[in-house]
């Protein structure tokens, strides 16, 4: 297989593991709700700790301690390590808070407005291009949120918050080039002894909800594996094509999360709503029309590949 066949198909295996990320967020407010009567803080720590304990098997299975301890040893990439995990750590509180407390259409409209961040910062720091019909479509879908956000009645810090914090990680993810399990372990090795320490002293107050019921009890451990599974496909995905397509895929998940929020839990949505998802969903179809016109991908100047 030639070099640039090999490029291409390592590129659309890249937007497959992006599509299954996205989509498995996207189905998440509906694992949220089922603990409801949990708090987010709680909620955050056990998706820490299990999911530490979830990755720590699979590196053990594949014996990557050395290569572990390979990254820890440098201090450009400690810092990458340690910024993730404080952005990703914000974001997946904001979002459990959201879901739980009846907000899942506003943390849809945070990922809605997080590609426009993540094209402006594959453009800024990445040094990726656009052509003329992406300009567009990136215009139309910049208007679709802008609706949105200014009909919103006020400032939404949520939507806000969500779309920053995952933008950075996105970014930072991108520009860090570590294994994409090895990135997630030490990400949580960052947090978990502050999260164990937290759901220790719930338990020591008998506050804890760690054993309420059977079902809360089981829901907590399997936090980690639905934490794990989407953040390592999404990570697989930002190796191989650019911050700008990975931007435009991320659509998906704010898109399922709405209609479950909308349809499933009741949450309004106006006629100004559907003006604004109509603009942006136009946006992505020019966007995926203009890149079939070009016969093939054009990634950014510092997009990587690994096998």
């Amino acid at each position: 297989m030639s070099k640039k066949r090999q490029k291409r198909r390592g590129q659309a295996i890249g937007v497959w593991y992006a599509i299954a990320a996205y989509g498995l967020w996207g189905i998440l407010p509906g694992y949220w709700k089922l603990l409801q009567e949990v708090p987010a803080r709680e909620i955050l720590a056990h998706r820490f700790v299990w999911a530490f304990l979830f990755v720590v098997a699979i590196l053990a299975f594949n014996g990557q301690w050395v290569n572990l301890w390979n990254i820890m040893k440098d201090r450009r990439k400690r810092t990458f390590i340690v910024s993730n995990a404080l952005f990703i750590s914000a974001n997946w509180f904001i979002y459990i808070y959201a879901v739980n407390s009846g907000h899942i259409v506003e943390a849809s409209l945070g990922y809605y407005i997080n590609p426009l961040i993540s094209v402006v910062m594959g453009l800024l720091f990445l040094r990726e291009q656009m052509g003329l019909w992406q300009w567009i479509s990136l215009a139309l879908a910049a208007v679709g949120v802008a609706v949105l956000t200014f009909t919103y009645g006020g400032i939404p810090w949520i939507a806000i918050s969500l779309a920053l914090t995952f933008g950075f990680y996105g970014l930072i993810k991108k520009m860090a080039k570590i294994d994409s399990m090895l990135s997630l372990s030490l990400e949580t090795v960052v947090i978990v002894p502050f999260a164990l320490s937290y759901l220790i002293y719930k338990h020591v107050q008998g506050a804890g909800s760690f054993g309420l019921t059977p079902q809360i009890t089981i829901l907590l451990v399997f936090s980690g594996v639905i934490t794990a599974v989407p953040l390592l496909l999404f990570a697989k995905g930002a190796e191989r094509i650019s911050l700008t397509t990975l931007g435009f895929t991320q659509y998906l998940s704010p898109t399922l999360s709405l209609l479950i929020g909308v349809f499933i839990y009741n949450e309004p949505f106006t006629f100004v709503h559907a003006i604004s998802f109509g603009l942006i969903w136009s946006a992505l179809v020019i966007y995926a029309l203009s890149q079939m016109s070009l016969g093939q991908y054009r990634p950014g100047q510092y997009n990587t590949y690994t096998k």
